[in-house]
């Protein structure tokens, strides 16, 4: 598999070395900072603003703006049935925004480049079809396993603890979720990876993999470990479908099976309709 792997590294390599050949290099060096740099700034903001503390600062802050006595606001989301749920849409929102429509205008208005360019398109993803279905197999066996040997691990899953509550609750936050992998997706291995493809060749899958490691580092170990492996796979796939599509296919099916695992294992799947 790794002599595999290095074949394809050499593919890609030679691809963007066509591709660079009889370019000005001054291009290369301004796309080159120009994504890394805004990937930066995007990675710093995500992390200061989509916890709960930035929302309700922020809810407090539009009270004060709007002259809300009493807290009235505040107070009408903490005693709301929906209060953990509107949290994680400010979570998912925070990463549609900065995941995905920042790094889109990047791509339109400042690198002045095709959004197709980066990722954003069907691509060769059908043709890899298989290919992606053995990845999701692999991940979910893997995960089960690790599971039956570690119960807690599935205590994490789903993120929102009230998704069993209803199918209200269940639809909204995969809805949410889902979302924020479009998003999560398109950021890394549309707007980094492809960004830095042709100036990089096979070494943008590396630099794109260590801050797509880091957001992982907050998580349980197994998957912040897995997602060194599954950040390389996904980069070299997204490079020779030329999408993020097949990468948010595996994604959100390896997510979504945790979230049913989760749920069955520590309560159950939702029985009404509303909370």
């Amino acid at each position: 598999m790794l002599r595999r792997l290095l074949a394809l590294f050499d593919a890609i390599d030679c691809e963007a070395a066509r591709e660079r050949h009889g370019r000005d290099i001054r291009d290369f060096r301004r796309q080159i900072w120009t994504v890394l740099i805004s990937a930066a700034v995007i990675l710093f903001a995500i992390h200061y603003l989509k916890y709960t503390s930035a929302f309700y600062h922020t809810v407090k802050l539009a009270e004060s703006l709007f002259g809300i006595e009493h807290h009235a606001w505040y107070r009408a989301i903490r005693h709301s049935p929906f209060a953990e749920l509107w949290t994680h849409v400010w979570w998912a929102a925070w990463h549609l925004v900065l995941f995905l429509a920042v790094p889109m205008g990047i791509v339109k208005f400042g690198l002045r480049q095709p959004l197709s360019a980066f990722g954003w398109q069907v691509g060769d993803a059908g043709v890899h079809w298989r290919l992606y279905a053995g990845f999701v197999l692999f991940f979910i066996v893997f995960l089960s396993i690790f599971a039956h040997f570690s119960p807690s691990f599935l205590h994490y899953y789903p993120f929102y603890k009230l998704s069993h509550r209803s199918w209200l609750d269940w639809l909204a936050w995969e809805g949410l979720y889902m979302a924020q992998f479009v998003a999560l997706e398109f950021f890394f291995r549309g707007f980094i990876l492809q960004g830095l493809r042709v100036p990089m060749g096979s070494s943008a899958i590396a630099v794109m993999v260590v801050p797509y490691t880091m957001i992982h580092l907050p998580k349980l170990w197994p998957e912040a470990m897995g997602a060194i492996l599954f950040g390389v796979l996904l980069g070299v796939l997204a490079i020779r479908s030329r999408s993020i599509l097949g990468g948010l296919a595996i994604h959100a099916s390896v997510a979504l099976t945790l979230d049913i695992s989760g749920v069955v294992h520590t309560a159950h799947l939702p029985t009404v309709w509303w909370p």
